[in-house]
């Protein structure tokens, strides 16, 4: 076989891996374009639902006081909701300040720390204890840093049903620098690709980790089986399994805080880069039987952790452009190899990921700020030797002042 085949069938090969992935993500920004669905909640109730909210918080001393005060402000009645940090390796003197608030503190040791245990630990106390309501109707998650509006409990009881959870629209709250400000439009990006544009043609929306609602019932029967540092796609995995829909309200906003530094960027982006190979694995064993039942949710959710990541698509698929015309030029290869297919490519890729930009961040400024891309994909591959799928350790995020 000589050398121009060789780089042919490479050629191909590449450009097919990208081209669908580059389909998948136009295909759902495409339908993140389509009129909004009714959403209604199954039955009226004559009493306000009630939520308990869990704060879970591993070395969240920065900021876990404002967000539980800023929550603490929401106009629902208050005998209907309880909120409860999972207080896991902060100091004394933020744990005084917690328990001086109408809330419940819970101080578990773990001795090797995550969030799924965190919110397992909190749900066997609840079980197991006398709290404020008999029975809690859902349960709502929400990272350290969150920060909501006084109405999102009450517009969370306005579209609540026992049978789907709900994952509501997560936003920044802070653009610091162009880090911050990438970070931001990435997650708003994957809201429109995996949340708003999957609803929008009646598939489940994935979920995000926080500012998420759950059936009471159903999360109390699920949550113990939790067993990574990547519990929201376990959850999902379950719901899909089990036929649940999700839900995405995308007027209901969750401010959260987007990384600033690189080093912080890049340990976040392994624990994500980590937990898709993780969950990817664990739910293969799984698709003959979604593909007997006709889960085609489930199906979904399983493609979406085998995809390449946006921002390394966004500067792979320009390389393998130009690597391709140089190819063309320089080397003695037949026309089919013609760069004609990746210069389509290219073009699809960014037509799908303006399309999935919400307009108010399309402006002059973020074509600046794209210039800081190419040095946050270069940390991402970095992670690529460091992606370790039997490793359960949670690998924390730290948070700013």
């Amino acid at each position: 076989m000589n050398l121009s085949i060789v780089i042919t069938i490479i050629d191909w090969l590449l450009w097919i891996i990208i081209a669908t992935n580059v389909m998948y993500v136009l295909f759902f920004a495409l339908a993140s374009l389509l009129p909004k669905k009714l959403h209604h909640p199954s039955s009226i109730t004559h009493h306000p639902s009630s939520f308990l909210v869990l704060f879970p918080a591993y070395h969240e001393d920065a900021v876990i006081l404002h967000s539980v005060k800023s929550f603490l402000q929401q106009d629902y009645p208050k005998d209907s909701y309880q909120v409860v940090v999972i207080s896991d390796h902060m100091t004394s003197e933020t744990n005084e300040q917690l328990s001086a608030l109408p809330i419940t503190l819970l101080q578990p040791t773990f001795e090797h720390s995550s969030k799924a245990k965190a919110l397992q630990f909190a749900i066997n106390k609840v079980e197991s204890g006398k709290w404020k309501v008999e029975r809690y109707d859902y349960v709502v998650i929400l990272d350290a840093d969150n920060v909501v509006n006084p109405s999102f409990l009450s517009d969370l009881s306005h579209i609540v049903r026992p049978n789907e959870a709900i994952q509501c629209h997560r936003t920044a709250k802070n653009a610091d620098n162009d880090i911050a400000a990438l970070d931001g439009i990435s997650e708003e990006i994957n809201n429109s690709i995996f949340r708003k544009g999957h609803n929008r043609i009646g598939m489940s929306s994935a979920l995000i980790g926080s500012g998420m609602c759950f059936d009471y019932k159903w999360f109390k029967d699920n949550v113990n089986h939790l067993d990574s540092a990547v519990e929201d796609r376990e959850l999902e995995a379950l719901l899909m399994k089990q036929g649940i829909y999700i839900h995405y309200a995308e007027d209901i906003h969750v401010l959260d805080e987007k990384v600033s530094n690189s080093d912080t960027f890049q340990r976040q982006r392994l624990r994500w880069m980590t937990g898709q190979v993780q969950a990817l694995f664990c739910m293969l064993p799984y698709i003959p039987k979604a593909i007997v039942t006709g889960n085609i949710n489930y199906i979904d959710k399983t493609i979406q952790q085998a995809l390449i990541p946006r921002s390394i698509l966004l500067v792979l698929t320009p390389f393998l452009t130009l690597l391709s015309l140089l190819a063309f030029y320089l080397l003695p290869l037949p026309s089919y190899i013609f760069p004609l297919k990746w210069l389509i490519l290219l073009i699809l890729l960014v037509a799908a990921i303006l399309i999935a930009i919400p307009a108010p961040l399309r402006t002059g400024a973020l074509f600046g700020k794209i210039l800081t891309l190419p040095r946050l994909v270069w940390r991402m591959l970095k992670n690529l030797l460091n992606i370790k799928p039997s490793n359960k350790e949670f690998i924390h995020t730290t948070h700013q002042q």
